[in-house]
């Protein structure tokens, strides 16, 4: 009786829990709503795996019920029930039956990895096919288009409808490169080359997620996937490659002579200029965050460029509070000003 009057005391409370569980996921940041072929298995996989244990479930319930309820004892019944032990038929029925359900569950799943193990190209996309090394770091990603000759930081992008090639590394420690609504996650791993390909049915903003404990500011190791029309894309890639050149306006100068002094074209390329040591910055006033995970508005950039650790606890990032106010101004101008899309 104290038993039952603890759960029924707990039953709201994990009821509410169940209910905000819903509330907790972001858009795009589900696995249950398939945008790629390799998602697409995923969930028809996990649906097979539940429906063949939701049959399991309710025919052992119902055998057990029925039992309980036929043969339980009965006053004066000192008959001991009849012993089934030795039963060949029945043996050999609960042994064949796990094997004919196992078997449902293996023909899909192995040839399934095999779909997603095969990272070569797609014959119908042959030399167009994109090729991306990403790079794990604390805490942000770097996708180096070597092919095309240029790096992207925080947000990659792809051609929709097309099998992309990802050459998985990690700079530091264990990360996991996930985007849940095109497929499943694989481990960046330092000294270890890993592989992956992705395809988005449609065009759109999906995004992704470091899947492994990588230290202080993991939960904070979001990027985004951003799929386009092969022209678009293709415009995109132009854009990345084109040199950019020193702004003529005065404020946007000022603010490029700041980027530089600061010695911020040492971590954040620009066009062909500087390294990637940090995201680079070719396309930063496309991107709708900062830090992987911050509305870009000024006072973000501000406080970011001032006191990091403060916003990302552990990032690599030097703080610069010597900045003055007229000079942090004009830098965030130009930061601002840093557009592929113009959109």
């Amino acid at each position: 009786m104290k038993l039952w009057k603890t759960a029924w005391r707990f039953l709201p409370l994990s009821l509410l829990v169940f209910l905000l569980t819903g509330c907790l996921g972001e858009e795009n940041l589900t696995a249950l709503d398939p945008k790629g072929p390799q998602s697409a298995w995923l969930l028809d996989n996990m649906l097979l795996s539940l429906y063949i244990m939701a049959f399991v479930t309710i025919v052992v319930f119902a055998i057990f019920f029925i039992i309980l309820a036929k043969y339980r004892r009965k006053a004066g019944d000192d008959e001991i029930p009849k012993q089934v032990h030795g039963n060949t038929a029945l043996e050999i029925t609960w042994t064949v039956i796990p094997i004919i359900l196992l078997a449902i569950l293996a023909v899909p799943t192995i040839t399934g990895q095999f779909m997603l193990a095969d990272t070569e190209p797609d014959p119908e996309v042959g030399e167009d096919t994109v090729y991306i090394k990403v790079t794990g770091h604390q805490f942000w990603w770097q996708f180096d288009y070597e092919n095309e000759g240029f790096t992207a930081g925080q947000e990659v992008y792809i051609p929709a409808g097309e099998k992309v090639i990802f050459e998985l590394h990690a700079q530091d420690v264990l990360h996991s490169f996930w985007v849940p609504a095109l497929g499943g996650k694989v481990d960046t791993i330092p000294g270890i080359t890993n592989h992956l390909w992705l395809e988005a049915d449609e065009p759109g903003t999906y995004k992704g997620k470091c899947a492994e404990l990588c230290g202080a500011s993991h939960a904070l190791m979001d990027f985004k996937l951003i799929a386009l029309e092969r022209s678009e894309y293709d415009a995109w890639v132009a854009g990345m490659q084109a040199e950019v050149e020193a702004p003529t306006d005065e404020v946007l100068a000022h603010g490029y002579e700041v980027f530089q002094e600061n010695g911020c074209i040492g971590c954040h390329a620009v066009g062909g200029e500087g390294t990637a040591a940090g995201p680079a910055f070719t396309n930063l006033g496309d991107r709708e965050v900062i830090a992987g995970y911050l509305e870009k508005t000024d006072e973000n950039l501000e406080a970011w460029i001032r006191n990091p650790q403060a916003l990302k606890q552990g990032n690599k990032m030097p703080a610069f509070p010597q900045i003055n106010d007229e000079d942090m101004d004009a830098l965030i101008d130009y930061l601002r000003s840093l557009e592929v899309r113009g959109e």
